[in-house]
C-alpha cells in the first residue's frame, strides 16, 4: 500500500468483508489481544494493546464505509491543526457517529466505496502516514492482502503451522465466507490448521460458528452479507 493511502489499494468491499469477517470469527474462538464486535455501527476491531482500530460497514445498494487510525502510523495533524478527514464525505455517511469521533480524534484514515470506487477526503502535501497499511494491511489487494490475514492469525494465535499449509486453510475458508457458505467444517478446518490446540488457550469453535452466523457468513445466510439500512 502507499504511505498514505490512496483508494485505489482497497479491494473490493465484499472481499474485504470476508477477511475483516475471519478475523473475527478466529477471535472469537479464543482469547485474543483484539476485540471484535458486530453492531448497527458495523464489524469493529480494537486492539487489546491500543496500537490501533479499524471498523467496517456494510450499506444497502453497495456501500461501505472503513475507518479507522493506528496509534504509531496515523498523522492526524499537519502543521498543528487536526486533518479533516471527513471533507468531501458523501451525504450517506453516519455523520453524527463520525463527526463525534472525529471529536475525539479517532480517525487516521475514512475510506468510502460508492459507484465501483473508494474515496476519501483530500490529504495536506504535508501528510505523511494515515495508518491504513499497519492499521488494516489485509485490505489491500492481491496475494499480499492474503498473505497478511495469514500472518495476522499465525501470530494470534502463535501455531506451529507450515506457511503453505496456512495459505491454503485461510483461503479456503476466505472462498466459503465470500459465498455465505460456512458451516462447521469451515470453522474446523481453519482453525485446525491456525490455532494450535496443544497449546494453553481454550479453542471454541462453536462461539466461533456462531460468531460467523451473526456476521452472515454460514449457509444459512446465503448472499445476505448483513448491511445497515
Amino acid at each position: 500500500m502507499h504511505r498514505p493511502g490512496v483508494p485505489e489499494d482497497l479491494d473490493h468491499p465484499r472481499l474485504l468483508w470476508a477477511r475483516a469477517a475471519t478475523l473475527a470469527v478466529v477471535s472469537a474462538a479464543m482469547d485474543d489481544r483484539d476485540e471484535f464486535t458486530w453492531g448497527p455501527a458495523g464489524l469493529q476491531c480494537w486492539n487489546g494493546g491500543g496500537s490501533y482500530w479499524w471498523r467496517l460497514r456494510l450499506f444497502e445498494d453497495g456501500r461501505a464505509l472503513l475507518c479507522g487510525q493506528d496509534s504509531d502510523g496515523s498523522y492526524t495533524h499537519s502543521r498543528g491543526r487536526q486533518i479533516d478527514f471527513l471533507a468531501c464525505g458523501p451525504d450517506w455517511l453516519p455523520w453524527k457517529q463520525l463527526r463525534h469521533e472525529a471529536e475525539g480524534n479517532l480517525f487516521g484514515f475514512v475510506y468510502w466505496w460508492q459507484d465501483g470506487a473508494w474515496g476519501r477526503a483530500p490529504y495536506p502535501a504535508t501528510m505523511i502516514d494515515d495508518g491504513l497499511e499497519m492499521a488494516v494491511s489485509w485490505a489491500g489487494t492481491g496475494d499480499a492482502a492474503i498473505e497478511r490475514v495469514v500472518d495476522d492469525l499465525v501470530a494470534w494465535t502463535e501455531a506451529d503451522v507450515e506457511p503453505i499449509e496456512a495459505v491454503r486453510a485461510v483461503r479456503a475458508f476466505l472462498a466459503a465466507a465470500e459465498t455465505c457458505s460456512v458451516g462447521a467444517a469451515e470453522i474446523a478446518a481453519l482453525l485446525d490448521t491456525v490455532a494450535d490446540r496443544d497449546s494453553w488457550y481454550e479453542v471454541r469453535p462453536q462461539a466461533a460458528l456462531a460468531f460467523a452466523a451473526e456476521l452472515g457468513l454460514t449457509a444459512g445466510d446465503r448472499g445476505a452479507m448483513p448491511v445497515a439500512s
